[in-house]
């Protein structure tokens, strides 16, 4: 059994873990622009399908992805700083209602002492950062203008990451060439297939998990809002992100829309709205979203879904965290290479007929 392709491919693995470790705190934009132009090479392919050259397609798709993230921020950021404001307005009515009615109940029902169930000094932690992040743009404005490097760290990462995703979108095709034409000829075969198997696993993480967590977010913010949760939306948006790590979303989300609605009624009858929302927006995730958008051609179990996010933050921090399951992907594709090599390598058929005989 020849194992050169595959040890070749993880030394390069290795070598490039080490090589993030070292430039983490320089990463993020470089990321950023090949994440967009991995998502918009596509749709430049097509263009240039159509005969445009791959410039002006490079510009359309470029036009294209400015204005839906410049749309998503004008209508995002206004309304999760409405959001949290309200939040920071009603942290004192859901501290006074506390006070009066469940921390007696419990003291009567569950006999724990009132020392233990003080909640005044952590509502007020939390409350004094609420109304801090109900003024995020302008407190971060100021912050910014406080201090000149974070102000020009901000505008470097702004102005790359543009910069970054259309050079890479404009040359990708002959970058992943170029890497290709690279590798010694008795690696290319093997390669090639590797890379496309790859790229059809990262294309549909990316593409289809992006795709999930849009659906989520909206079913979750529109559900709640339509219900009369007064932060539905934040904490709709909020699932819907972190809904890339399997139950997280669902999870954290319902608990806060759950705890948010009898704070906001009082009754514990009208929670059972909360329940319809995320149970729905389960339903259109196991029916709908995933077999549509994303399919089974990942081939990650949950379990490792979780750890690899956890591995990653612990390793490399944020940047470990958006690298944790595109990485992922590719490892279970190299993975399940090797697992194909050993089935028809010589060491399983003898195994097997040491076991027949």
């Amino acid at each position: 059994m020849r194992m050169g392709p595959l040890w070749f491919g993880l030394a390069i693995v290795v070598f490039l873990g080490w090589l993030i470790y070292l430039l983490s705190p320089i990463l993020a934009p470089f990321l950023v622009g090949a994440l967009l132009a991995y998502l918009g090479d596509p749709l430049a392919d097509r263009l240039e399908a159509w005969h445009l050259p791959r410039t002006l397609a490079v510009v359309v798709v470029f036009v294209v992805m400015g204005v839906v993230v410049l749309g998503a921020v004008l209508l995002l950021v206004p309304l999760l700083e409405a959001q949290i404001a309200a939040l920071a307005q009603a942290v004192p009515g859901y501290q006074k209602w506390v006070n009066l009615h469940m921390l007696p109940w419990l003291q009567s029902k569950l006999g724990i002492s009132a020392r233990y169930l003080d909640l005044n000094s952590l509502v007020g932690l939390l409350s004094k950062h609420w109304q801090q992040a109900g003024g995020f743009a302008a407190h971060l404005a100021d912050t910014l203008s406080r201090s000149g490097l974070v102000l020009l760290g901000w505008l470097a990462n702004l102005v790359l990451i543009p910069i970054v995703t259309f050079y890479l979108l404009r040359d990708w095709d002959r970058l992943i060439a170029y890497i290709g034409e690279s590798l010694p000829a008795r690696f290319q075969s093997t390669s090639a297939e590797l890379a496309r198997e790859a790229d059809e696993v990262l294309g549909a993480f990316l593409r289809g998990q992006l795709s999930v967590m849009l659906a989520l977010g909206t079913v979750y913010a529109v559900g709640l809002w339509l219900i009369g949760l007064k932060v539905g939306i934040l904490i709709g948006v909020v699932a819907g992100v972190v809904s890339f790590v399997p139950y997280l979303g669902f999870t954290l989300g319902l608990i806060a829309a759950l705890a948010a609605m009898f704070f906001q009624t009082h009754d514990v009858l009208a929670v059972w709205p909360v329940l319809v929302v995320f149970g729905i927006g389960q339903v259109l995730e196991s029916a709908v979203f995933t077999p549509l958008l994303v399919g089974d051609r990942i081939g990650l179990h949950p379990v490792a879904v979780i750890f690899a996010v956890l591995a990653g933050g612990q390793l490399f921090g944020f940047i470990g965290v958006l690298l944790a399951l595109p990485v992922a992907a590719v490892l279970a594709v190299f993975l399940r290479h090797l697992h194909r090599r050993y089935r028809g390598s010589a060491f399983y058929r003898d195994r097997q007929d040491d076991a027949s005989a």
